[in-house]
């Protein structure tokens, strides 16, 4: 630990926990100034203003003294429906994802991870990119029976959004060469599979350029819908005039909403824009479009299972990964999809994974 305060760290618990500067300092009777001067390193806050700051912020007294945290350019971060984000969510997010690069690279240096693997596609249309990718990864025409377990697979470091972000859908990110997704679990399972994908669509396609606007988020959606229903598949498996009955059970093959099936299948020309909207008038009065019919399970991460599994085995439990990053259980927790706690005894057997000495 750094025997000075670190300014830094202040702002990014702040954000994290979503209170503006006038809103701590509210709380602390202190000036919006006062807590900009602490924040920008120009007065030093006492010990007893910091104890107030780490209770209120609920951060270890001892965060605040700690090296700096890893920043990113946020306007590199793909957000999930950004016209639709405050500030403040936005703020949430990134700050969340400061902190999963650090767990990340606190991971790595204990456990060998698979490398990235992701191909760059900036110069491919969504449909021939996600063609390129199912051919490069050899799925072929097949359904993914996980998304996240194949992303894993492919060196991509996936994170869950559990902690006052349910406006925050999803989002990502690239940090030295490392693939960051981060998916909303209070969404569906199948809207969350539908996020990684789109996710995924960003960080093949936009790598080297901004990953916002309308057109980016177009792009990411139709790499979206084309990977997990590829062209042929969907061909092979159409009925002619599909009724929602048709649709709910099609839709359990692909593991996609009805609604993402039915766009599929207009944009195929398997279905004419009149029925196309005839569907989604069905679906809305349904109530379809709020609550998926025949849900799937929220998928989870697999590779954060088998890094908890093994440190579990080496004595490292979830109280001192916390205790050695200095993070609050809560942070942790939120962020690896509830897997940090042993849900049974601790198997003799180890994982396919190797501690670094």
């Amino acid at each position: 630990m750094s025997q000075l305060f670190n300014p830094s760290r202040l702002k990014l618990a702040r954000l994290r926990r979503g209170i503006s500067i006038k809103g701590l300092g509210d709380k602390i009777e202190r000036t919006s100034r006062t807590i900009s001067n602490y924040e920008n390193g120009h007065e030093l806050p006492p010990e007893n203003i910091i104890e107030s700051i780490a209770k209120i912020l609920n951060f270890p007294f001892d965060f605040f003294f700690e090296d700096d945290i890893e920043e990113f350019d946020t306007e590199a971060v793909s957000f999930r429906a950004l016209s639709k984000m405050t500030a403040t969510q936005k703020n949430i997010a990134t700050s969340a994802g400061q902190i999963a690069v650090l767990l990340n690279n606190w991971i790595e240096k204990k456990l060998n991870i698979p490398p990235s693997q992701l191909p760059d596609y900036k110069d491919l249309s969504p449909s021939a990119a996600a063609h390129a990718l199912r051919q490069e990864w050899g799925l072929g025409e097949l359904s993914i029976n996980n998304m996240i377990h194949l992303l894993e697979s492919k060196g991509i470091r996936v994170f869950s959004l559990l902690y006052n972000a349910k406006e925050i859908d999803a989002f990502s990110f690239w940090k030295n060469g490392v693939p960051y997704i981060f998916l909303n679990h209070q969404k569906s399972g199948e809207r969350s599979r539908f996020d990684a994908a789109h996710e995924l669509g960003h960080l093949i396609l936009h790598k080297h350029a901004k990953p916002q606007g309308r057109e980016a988020e177009s792009q990411a959606d139709s790499f979206a819908s084309c990977f997990l229903m590829p062209e042929d598949s969907v061909r092979s498996k159409a009925v002619f005039m599909p009724n929602l009955e048709n649709m709910l059970h099609l839709k359990k093959h692909w593991k996609v909403s009805v609604a993402a099936l039915v766009r599929r299948f207009k944009d195929l020309n398997l279905i004419t824009d009149w029925y196309y909207q005839k569907l989604n008038i069905q679906m809305s009065q349904n109530g379809m479009l709020t609550k998926e019919p025949d849900g799937i399970e929220h998928e989870k991460s697999l590779l954060l299972e088998k890094v908890f599994k093994l440190l579990w085995s080496q004595g490292i439990t979830r109280e001192k990964i916390a205790h050695e990053l200095v993070l609050p259980l809560t942070d942790l927790d939120n962020l690896v999809f509830g897997l940090s706690t042993p849900n049974e005894p601790v198997p003799v057997s180890k994982p396919n994974l190797q501690l670094i000495r």
